[in-house]
């Protein structure tokens, strides 16, 4: 094994697979772009797609992020996704598991960007972190927010779409990462610009709502 020391350094295990991408400082930006926007929407199928990609010898990752491989890591991430998998696709329940996620979803971006830049200078690596932790709370808020808009719906199908179509896309864009990391960071920027307009959807929305609710209130009599 390679370990880099430098950002000019590349580092690259030989495996069975011929997906094995090298990742310099600019394929690690994009790895990071698109496992952060990942972690924002599901945590831990994001740590546990790294994790698998890892074990199997589909990519060696940063040597940060290489605990994310451990057999360990992969078992309790294994739990928890199969708790989120359940919990977000219950109406009302999905809302405060998402809520109570925002102290778990931003840090953990947070850390995983400081993990895979360990051996970059300090700048960089304060400058990876602060995109990674903007990112995931970017994908975390528009997930809430859409979350909150139709959690109100009678049927539980559209909680269950939001949630499936949130899975698929959290372990496809960090797989995709593993091997074509640019790719996956190219699909996160179009999906950001969509999250910041779902977030001002969702806000205009209640403000409607507000104002609605405040105009059938019943007016107090005129002297």
């Amino acid at each position: 094994m390679t370990l880099a020391c430098s950002p000019a350094e590349k580092y690259t295990e030989p495996a069975a697979s011929e997906a094995i991408v090298s990742f310099t400082p600019g394929n690690l930006a994009a790895l990071i772009i698109a496992a952060s926007f990942s972690a924002g929407l599901n945590t831990y199928a994001t740590l546990l797609t790294l994790g698998l990609a890892a074990h199997t010898r589909w990519v060696q990752l940063p040597p940060g992020l290489e605990v994310v491989g451990n057999w360990w890591v992969i078992g309790v991430c294994s739990v928890l996704f199969l708790a989120e998998f359940i919990a977000d696709k219950v109406p009302t329940l999905d809302v405060a598991w998402n809520a109570l996620h925002t102290v778990v979803r931003i840090p953990v971006a947070a850390l995983l960007a400081y993990r895979a830049t360990e051996h970059l200078t300090p700048p960089m690596q304060i400058a990876a972190i602060a995109a990674g932790a903007a990112i995931a709370a970017l994908a975390h808020t528009s997930k809430t927010a859409l979350r909150v808009a139709v959690t109100p719906s009678p049927e539980p199908f559209s909680n269950i779409a939001l949630s499936s179509t949130e899975d698929v896309a959290a372990v496809g864009l960090t797989w995709l990462a593993t091997s074509h990391p640019w790719l996956s960071a190219s699909i996160v920027l179009v999906l950001l610009g969509i999250a910041l307009f779902a977030i001002r959807w969702v806000i205009r929305l209640f403000r409607r709502a507000f104002r609605s609710g405040v105009a059938a209130l019943p007016q107090p009599p005129m002297p």
